[in-house]
C-alpha cells in the first residue's frame, strides 16, 4: 500500500509523479467535487445560513475513483492549492472520502518542486477550518447577492442578466470613468521650447518652466507667441545649476495583479490569457532532459515577497554572471496595502538558474513570453539600483524662467539586464555656470489640447480593484469575464466601456443597492472575510449582518422599481411574412430575432452569431447557435441543406495539416488544446500557444 496524494489537476499530478516515482500514488479531483446547487440558492437563510452541499454533475466518477484510490492507500495527503478556496476544495474532498479533517492530512506548497512537495510531505497539518469558513461566507455571500438580485434584473430589464459584489462594483468603475469623460471638458495650453547655445558652443534644449507640477503649461496663447518672439536671438541667463546622484531602484517581484498589468502592456495579452499561461508554467511542462517540471511558483498572490533561498540563490546567480557590484539590492520597505494577506510568495521561476533561453525548444511562443517576463523581474529585484548623475540647469529671461534637465548613467545596476527605460533617456548636457549667457537659436510655442481620463483596459481595471481593495487575486480574470459576457462592458482598441445594458443595470444598483456598487462597501466586506480567517468573528456572523439590511433593499426595490423598457436593437434580416426588419430581442436562452410587427406578425427565427470561419463540407459560413436548452453549439448557416455541427468553440485559424478550422478543447483543471475540427486529421497544439 503507497500513500496517495490529491491534487486539482491532472497536469500538477503529472509533475508531481515524476518527483515522487512509484512510492506515492498522485491522483487529480479535478477541480471542485461538491458545490451549492445550479438550481437553487442552496442556503437555508432561516436555518442560520447552512449551506448544502451537493456532488457536482458529473463528478460521481471521479469521487469513485478517488475512493478506491484511498481504501487501497495506507495515508491520504490532500494536496490542492494554497489558498482559501483549495483548502474548501481539500475540506469537501475530506468529506467524501470519509477522512477526518482534524487528522495531518493537508499538505501545502508553494512551487511543484521536489524539495518543495517533499519537504510539505513532511510538515502535514489539520485542515485549517478558519480558511475553510472564509471561504464558505465568501461562497454564501456571492450565493446570497447572485441568486437573489439576479432575478430581480430579469423581471424588471431581462432575461440572463447577473449580478455580484465583485462583478457590480467593477462594472460601476466603468460607468463611473465613462460618466467624467462625458463631463470633460478640454483646455487648450501651450508650452515652450528653446534651442539654446553654451557658452562653449554646445546645444542643448530648455523648456519654459514655472514653478509647480503643471508650470510648463500656459493658457494664453498670444502670450507664449510673444515669449517665444521674445527670447529668439536673444540670451537667457543661467540663473542656477543643480547636481545630484539619482537612484532608479528595480521594480518588485510581481504579484498577480502587477503580471496580469505588465504581461497586458507589454505582451498585449487579456488577464485571463495571462493566467492561462501562467498555470500551466506553474504545474508543469515537458521540459527536453528534465521530463515534466513546475516552472514559476504560485500565481495567486498578493505578496512581494520572497523565501530566504530564493534569495540566496538569484544573489550567487547576479554575483556570477555580473559580479559583486551588481548584487546589493537597495534596503526598501514596502508600504503595505490595506487587505495584503501575504500569504504566498511573489510569483517567481522555481529555479533562477533555468534561464529563458535555454527553454526555447520546450515552450510556446507566449509561455516563453511570460516565464522571461516572470524570471527577468525576479532576477532584476535582486539586483543594485542604476545610478544617474541628473543635471539641472534654471535660466531665466526677464522675468520668464527656463529649466533644461539631462542625466548620464554612471552605473547600469539591474539595467544590465533590463536595459534602460524610456524615461531615463534625457541625454547629457553641456557644462555651464551660474551667471553664464546662453544664447537662443530658435524658440516655439505648440499648443495642447488636454484629454479626458482614459477609459480602462483590463489590466489598469485590475489594478483599480486592487488598489480600491475589491475581491482578491483569484477573482480578477473571471470578473472581467463575465461582466463583457452579460454585456454589460465591450472591448473597443482594448479599452472597456460601458453598454447601454450596463449603464441601466448599474443606475438601478445605485438607486436600490448602492452598497453593491460601493467600492469602499465592497472592500470592507473583504475585510470581513479576512476577519473570519484570522479567526477574529465568525462566518456566519459577517452573513448575518449583511443578509438584514440586503433583504431590507431587495423588499424596496421589488415594489419601486418598474419594467426597464430597452430600444430593440434593429438587424439586417427582413422578416419573410410581412417585409419589416426584423429587431433583436433577448430570451431566457439568449438572443433571437423578432418581428416588430407583433401581434399581427409572430415571426421569430434564431440569431446566428457569424464565428468568420467556413464550414468544412460545403464552405458555407459557420454560425452561433443555442438548443431549446439554451445549450451553445455552432454549425452551417446552409442548414438543413448542410448538418455540420459541432459543440466546440471555432478559432480563427485554418489547420496546417487538412486546411480546415481549429476548435478549442479545454481541459479541466489543466491545459486546453486547439484541435482540428475535421474527424481523422489528428492535429492538435497547446491552447495557451494561440498566435
Amino acid at each position: 500500500m503507497r500513500p496517495l496524494i490529491i491534487v486539482e489537476s491532472p497536469a500538477k499530478a503529472k509533475t508531481i509523479e515524476k518527483f515522487l516515482g512509484r512510492s506515492y500514488s498522485v491522483r487529480a479531483s479535478k477541480g471542485h467535487v461538491r458545490d451549492l446547487p445550479k438550481s437553487q440558492l442552496g442556503v437555508a437563510v432561516d436555518n442560520d445560513f447552512e449551506p448544502r452541499y451537493i456532488t457536482i454533475r458529473g463528478k460521481g466518477d471521479v469521487i469513485k475513483e478517488l475512493r478506491e484510490a484511498a481504501k487501497k492507500a495506507d495515508r491520504v495527503y490532500l494536496a490542492t492549492d494554497p489558498d482559501r478556496e483549495g483548502e474548501a476544495i481539500s475540506w469537501h474532498l475530506a468529506q467524501v472520502l470519509g477522512l477526518k479533517d482534524t487528522e495531518p492530512v493537508r499538505i501545502v506548497f508553494h512551487e511543484i518542486t521536489k524539495d518543495a512537495v517533499r519537504g510539505a510531505l513532511r510538515h502535514a497539518r489539520a485542515i485549517d477550518s478558519r480558511l475553510v469558513d472564509a471561504q464558505q461566507a465568501r461562497r454564501v455571500l456571492d450565493r446570497l447577492v447572485g441568486y437573489q438580485l439576479s432575478p430581480l434584473l430579469w423581471r424588471k430589464v431581462r432575461p440572463g442578466l447577473s449580478a455580484g459584489r465583485v462583478q457590480s462594483a467593477a462594472v460601476h468603475l466603468i460607468v463611473e470613468r465613462e460618466e467624467e469623460i462625458r463631463a470633460f471638458r478640454p483646455v487648450t495650453y501651450w508650452t515652450i521650447a528653446a534651442q539654446l547655445t553654451s557658452p562653449d558652443g554646445d546645444a542643448f534644449t530648455a523648456r519654459y518652466q514655472q514653478e509647480g507640477e503643471e508650470g510648463e503649461r500656459i493658457l494664453d496663447g498670444e502670450l507664449a507667441e510673444r515669449i517665444a518672439s521674445e527670447i529668439k536671438g536673444g540670451e537667457l541667463t543661467v540663473a542656477s545649476v543643480d547636481k545630484r546622484r539619482r537612484r532608479r531602484t528595480p521594480a518588485l517581484p510581481f504579484t498577480t495583479s502587477t503580471l496580469q498589468q505588465e504581461a497586458s502592456r507589454r505582451l498585449g495579452f487579456t488577464v485571463r490569457r495571462t493566467m492561462a499561461v501562467a498555470q500551466a508554467l506553474y504545474e508543469g511542462l515537458e521540459l527536453e532532459g528534465e521530463g515534466h517540471v513546475g516552472l514559476v511558483t504560485y500565481i495567486r498572490t498578493d505578496s512581494t515577497r520572497i523565501a530566504d533561498e530564493a534569495k540566496d540563490a538569484v544573489a550567487a546567480y547576479v554575483r556570477d554572471r555580473f559580479g559583486d557590484a551588481y548584487a546589493q539590492p537597495a534596503e526598501r520597505r514596502e508600504r503595505r496595502r490595506v487587505g495584503v494577506q501575504d500569504a504566498h510568495e511573489a510569483i517567481r521561476p522555481t529555479s533562477v538558474l533555468r534561464h529563458p533561453d535555454s527553454l526555447k525548444a520546450s515552450l510556446t511562443r507566449e509561455q516563453l513570453q511570460l516565464y522571461r517576463l516572470i524570471w527577468q523581474r525576479f532576477v532584476a529585484s535582486a539586483m543594485s539600483p542604476a545610478e544617474y548623475d541628473q543635471t539641472t540647469i534654471r535660466l531665466t529671461f526677464g522675468d520668464h524662467p527656463f529649466r533644461a534637465v539631462g542625466s548620464v548613467l554612471v552605473f547600469p545596476g539591474f539595467q544590465a539586464l533590463t536595459g534602460a527605460g524610456e524615461e531615463d533617456d534625457a541625454g547629457e548636457l553641456p557644462t555651464v555656470q551660474a551667471g553664464d549667457a546662453c544664447r537662443c537659436q530658435s524658440a516655439a510655442a505648440e499648443s495642447h489640447v488636454t484629454e479626458p481620463p482614459p477609459r480602462y483596459t483590463e489590466a489598469t481595471l485590475v489594478k483599480a480593484l486592487e488598489e480600491r481593495g475589491i475581491g482578491r487575486p483569484s477573482t480578477y480574470a473571471p470578473t472581467i469575464q463575465v461582466i463583457q459576457d452579460r454585456k454589460y462592458v465591450e472591448r473597443a482598441d482594448r479599452r472597456l466601456q460601458p453598454t447601454e445594458l450596463g449603464e441601466i443595470v448599474d443606475g438601478m444598483l445605485q438607486e436600490h443597492f448602492p452598497e453593491i456598487v460601493d467600492p469602499e462597501f465592497t472592500a470592507e466586506l473583504e475585510g470581513r472575510l479576512d476577519q473570519v480567517e484570522e479567526g477574529q468573528v465568525g462566518w456566519k456572523a459577517v452573513l448575518r449582518d449583511f443578509y438584514g439590511p440586503f433583504r431590507r433593499d431587495l423588499e424596496q426595490a421589488e415594489a419601486a422599481i418598474g419594467k426597464v423598457e430597452q430600444q430593440d436593437e434593429v438587424s439586417d434580416v427582413p422578416c419573410e411574412n410581412c417585409g419589416r426588419m426584423m429587431v433583436i430581442k433577448h430570451g431566457r436562452f439568449g438572443r433571437f430575432l423578432a418581428c416588430p410587427g407583433y401581434p399581427e406578425c409572430k415571426n421569430t427565427k434564431p440569431l446566428r452569431e457569424p464565428t468568420g470561419v467556413t464550414c468544412p463540407i460545403c464552405g458555407g459560413e459557420i454560425v452561433e447557435r443555442r438548443t431549446r436548452r439554451g445549450r451553445t453549439f455552432y454549425g452551417c448557416a446552409n442548414y438543413p441543406g448542410c448538418t455540420f455541427t459541432t459543440w466546440k468553440r471555432p478559432v480563427r485559424e485554418s489547420c496546417p495539416q487538412c486546411g480546415a478550422f481549429l476548435v478549442e478543447q479545454p481541459r479541466r483543471g489543466g491545459q486546453g488544446e486547439y484541435v482540428c475540427v475535421r474527424e481523422g486529421c489528428g492535429y492538435r497544439r497547446p491552447m495557451a500557444s494561440a498566435r
